[in-house]
């Protein structure tokens, strides 16, 4: 059996379990996008901190909220992009991953 790294790429996290539950609280996506502002590109001027990171953004997806992640955040901090992998998975919220 060939163990192979798991292919990084874009994804988002559906603010619904696998159930079909609400994830609460209802501020969970603006938390998780604070969270990861720091993570951006270099040169984001002056006022650049007080913005999301442009990897990391809130949204809505068919009527639900959600955190749509970039793969690049995976170039800046491999550590960051897991840390997202991981909070869907511990929370037991649905992901959709892009194709790429």
């Amino acid at each position: 059996m060939t163990s192979s790294s798991p292919q990084v790429r874009s994804f988002v996290i559906l603010g619904v379990t696998s159930e079909g539950r609400p994830f609460r609280p209802s501020d969970w996506t603006d938390r998780l996008c604070g969270v990861m502002s720091a993570f951006r590109p270099a040169g984001g001027g002056p006022q650049a901190h007080l913005t999301y990171s442009p990897y990391v953004m809130p949204g809505v997806r068919d009527g639900v909220k959600c955190v749509i992640v970039d793969k690049r955040i995976h170039a800046i901090e491999m550590m960051a992009y897991h840390f997202l992998v991981g909070f869907a998975r511990d929370n037991d919220l649905q992901v959709v991953y892009e194709d790429s």
